[in-house]
């Protein structure tokens, strides 16, 4: 694999994961429009997210049993696990040009992003 069709491959998959991303997002705000459309909006006080929006495996469940706001929170899920992904590439194709210090870099990029994220 040449350095242009890793970037190649790379540009496909961000594009892909936005697109994705996006996609997944307008679905559940039509969804939730579709629902709540009409309710009043109150900014009075702040309530934050609810304990079902905070977990990834919750997320997922709330999706699959067609929670509109579940979907939303999936969308953008999908949204960071973007770039995550790309990095995750990185390290594919690195290994496959044998370039055991790029490998190492963006192994210690990509624990660095998990360990953020959990």
């Amino acid at each position: 694999m040449t350095d242009q069709q890793v970037e190649v491959w790379i540009a496909r998959l961000l594009r892909s994961g936005v697109l994705l991303a996006a996609l997944i997002v307008l679905g559940g705000g039509i969804c939730f429009l579709a629902q709540h459309g009409e309710m009043a909006v109150h900014y009075h006080s702040f309530r934050s997210e609810p304990p079902q929006y905070t977990t990834a495996p919750a997320i997922v469940a709330g999706a699959m049993g067609g929670d509109c706001l579940a979907v939303i929170q999936l969308g953008l899920l999908v949204l960071i696990a973007t770039p995550v992904a790309r990095v995750a590439f990185s390290i594919a194709a690195f290994a496959l040009e044998r370039d055991w210090m790029y490998v190492l870099i963006t192994a210690i990029v990509l624990a660095i992003l998990l360990y953020s994220l959990i």
